[in-house]
């Protein structure tokens, strides 16, 4: 276990996602244990890093006002604070979308050797692409997965619309495979739709997944952290959307219910919890990650794996831990020190 001082807080992006990350580094930052850390909030987005705000232990935060917030220096991870030099020697990522979880944030704090809270350069790419993730994982033989066709921008999409619809069943989902919070995925029902789907996925990405429709019992989510002895899954959540799937209406604009513990058979909680444990040892990840699954009348089938999922109030995460009991200061606090 080690001992951390200065921890910074990177929030904001490079995505369509940078609002929502501000608002769950903001979260994080405000329930890191205040007589234990130094916090500095750093908000980062197209290549400017900046000191927003920052919280000595035992002391007040201080918000630093726009035009007068300090710039990270990237060669070694400090910042100059009223005249002295910070060694930021801790990261917890808060970033939604790139750079936070595409690897690329991973790799130069790797380079630099500052320890972070989340997964590796390596796993966080892998887990990030949709695509890539199910390709990763396919051979499990304790997950279901949906069927799925991928196209890249400048492919013939009439022709890929003509293999979906000969490969797949209506309706569909059309993702973009690198993105979150629900950022340009559409629910297609009929093939005439497609094309404008495809073309609004590739808004938010490179690369779209058109993945096949699944007959869902129950849409549940399940958060898995490494304690510094065992990787442990927190209570099972089951998200009740009003509109039909958990888009981004449901996601931010009140538009679900959010059940946790989740009213299902506890052997069925048992198992998503087992699931992930076991995803999660197979990607090799570490910190906390959160893994989405369908529960279908023929199994249970993976969504995605978030490497960072929301951390607002309001989040799922935060309902979970405070569903097993545990203080959201103490719960960080295991995260930063196992990382």
């Amino acid at each position: 276990m080690a001992n951390y001082k200065s921890i910074a807080v990177i929030y904001g992006s490079d995505s369509s996602e940078w609002e929502v990350s501000c608002r769950s580094g903001e979260f994080i930052a405000s329930r890191i244990d205040e007589f234990k850390y130094d916090v500095y909030e750093i908000f980062a987005r197209f290549g400017k890093w900046k000191l927003v705000a920052m919280r000595k232990a035992n002391s007040m935060r201080m918000p630093f006002p726009e035009g007068a917030q300090p710039e990270v220096d990237k060669t070694d991870f400090s910042v100059m604070v009223l005249g002295e030099k910070v060694q930021l020697d801790f990261a917890y990522i808060m970033q939604h979308g790139a750079p936070g979880e595409t690897g690329l944030l991973q790799g130069y704090l790797e380079m630099l050797g500052i320890p972070h809270s989340t997964c590796s350069a390596f796993v966080t790419s892998v887990a990030f692409d949709k695509y890539s993730c199910k390709r990763y994982i396919q051979d499990a033989d304790y997950v279901k997965f949906a069927p799925d066709c991928v196209i890249r921008r400048g492919e013939d999409v009439h022709n890929f619309c003509k293999m979906v619809t000969e490969r797949l069943r209506f309706p569909v989902f059309v993702k973009p495979t690198d993105n979150g919070s629900s950022f340009g995925i559409s629910k297609v029902t009929k093939p005439e739709d497609l094309p404008s789907a495809i073309g609004f996925a590739f808004s938010e990405g490179r690369t779209v997944m058109v993945e096949q429709g699944i007959p869902c019992q129950h849409e549940l989510t399940c958060a898995v952290y490494a304690d510094g002895q065992e990787v442990k899954a927190l209570p099972v959540i089951e998200i009740i959307s009003q509109t039909g799937w958990f888009d981004y209406d449901a996601k931010y604009n009140g538009l679900s219910s959010e059940v946790c513990p989740a009213e299902i058979p506890e052997e069925l909680s048992v198992h998503i919890q087992e699931i992930s444990k076991r995803i999660y040892q197979h990607l090799g990840c570490k910190g906390l990650v959160r893994i989405d699954y369908i529960s279908a009348p023929d199994g249970i089938y993976f969504l995605e794996v978030n490497i960072i999922p929301g951390m607002t109030n309001a989040s799922l995460v935060p309902k979970m831990v405070r569903a097993a009991g545990m203080d959201m200061t103490y719960f960080l606090s295991k995260i930063i020190d196992n990382a």
